[in-house]
């Protein structure tokens, strides 16, 4: 048995259905697909806007989301983002993952060791995503839900990778 499943844990084959529900669905309401990197980018946006309006009117990739008076945060994929924070704090409070003051790490890794690189990776997988105009979850949710040939291509590039990188980030938990 895996040592990080928990017995409250959703199973993985229910989770994956109710998954591609939730994209069908989001299809037949929205009309396109799941994703949440514009979200991240509207955010950005209205937290600038309130100390330089200016400047973020002025800049052609921002002041798109204000032009003609538009508010940044009007967007479903806002709700969308804060609908999975909040599943996820859900779900991790329902399967006892929450502890208090717990921090998940290496027994070599710090404290500050672990928040940095999580802080890194965070940055580093919004600039990545916006550079390539989606996240990784939407090119793999609706692109492969669409038969993309492209994001089939894509997705077994982000495995082959994770597999190739997961030697070095496994040294941070022994």
């Amino acid at each position: 048995m895996n040592p990080t499943y928990h017995k409250a844990d959703w199973n993985p084959y229910v989770a994956g259905i109710a998954l591609g529900l939730v994209l069908l669905l989001t299809y037949v309401l929205m009309g396109f697909g799941l994703g949440s990197s514009s979200a991240a980018t509207r955010l950005a946006v209205a937290g600038v806007s309130v100390v330089a309006p200016d400047a973020v009117a002025d800049n052609a990739y921002l002041g798109q989301y204000v032009a003609h008076g538009a508010n940044a945060l009007d967007d479903w994929m806002i709700f969308e983002v804060i609908g999975v924070l909040l599943g996820g704090v859900l779900a991790a409070y329902s399967g006892g993952r929450i502890k208090r003051g717990e921090l998940l790490r290496g027994p070599t890794t710090s404290k500050a060791t672990r928040i940095a690189f999580a802080i890194a990776g965070g940055v580093l997988m919004g600039f990545a995503a916006r550079l390539a105009r989606g996240c990784t979850s939407g090119q793999a949710l609706t692109g492969g839900a669409a038969l993309a040939v492209g994001s089939w291509v894509f997705m077994m590039a982000v495995f082959a990778g994770g597999y190739v990188a997961a030697p070095f980030a496994r040294r941070q938990w022994r």
